[in-house]
């Protein structure tokens, strides 16, 4: 069955990142917001690090030999053009041996409200039986993501997904657990309820490529 971790049910300074993320004076910084998502990418690759598979290595100190539990095989870290870049940015810093995949998503619109997404360009080392961590800032319908890991597999079968969001919806939830292995893990900072008709998560905090990178023609 597919695990769903919503890091908002525990009080952290987490709670900080995404609350300045949200609020609407304060998101006008692009600067800060960007630097608010590497944050909360930083939390979310050392929550995940505790579930990776580890091995006894020895290192020689000045003064000694320790014996030190270090991960077995960093993940590839897979992201979604171009919102989800300082949140893959945030993980990087924590894995930062990992090999890097990109993926060009958008959306094609046949009406202000009617589009489908359209994966466009990918950048990939093989992913065959290697954990990867999927990282979209938004999960508003889950569309992305699901085409995301569509277009990864072209690359090989990884053995195991995270799926890595800054908030999502209930909707994009189960739009993944009918669409992705049931052994994923999905890590969420926040879970809003609503979608508006444009697809838009409500409260969410807007159009988060657009705060962090400027707004699109």
């Amino acid at each position: 069955m597919m695990k769903v971790h919503n890091l908002a049910t525990e009080n952290s300074i987490l709670g900080n990142y995404i609350a300045e993320m949200r609020d609407v004076k304060i998101q006008k910084d692009r600067a800060r917001f960007r630097r608010n998502l590497i944050r909360v990418g930083e939390i979310f690759g050392y929550e995940i690090s505790k579930t990776l598979d580890y091995k006894t290595e020895e290192v020689s100190s000045p003064l000694g030999i320790s014996s030190v539990q270090v991960v077995k095989e960093s993940p590839v870290l897979a992201t979604i053009l171009r919102a989800g870049l300082p949140l893959h940015e945030g993980l990087l810093n924590i894995f930062d041996k990992s090999d890097n995949c990109f993926i060009s998503a958008y959306r094609k619109h046949r009406t202000e409200e009617d589009f489908d997404i359209e994966i466009e360009y990918l950048s990939s080392p093989s992913l065959q039986g290697k954990t990867v961590i999927l990282a979209d800032t938004m999960l508003a319908t889950g569309s992305s993501i699901a085409l995301g890991y569509k277009a990864l597999l072209r690359k090989g079968t990884p053995s195991k997904i995270h799926v890595v969001s800054t908030i999502a919806t209930i909707q994009g939830l189960e739009h993944l657990k009918s669409h992705l292995p049931a052994n994923t893990e999905i890590w969420v900072a926040a879970l809003d309820e609503e979608l508006t008709a444009q697809a838009y998560i409500v409260p969410g905090l807007g159009d988060a490529g657009d705060l962090a990178y400027g707004e699109k023609d």
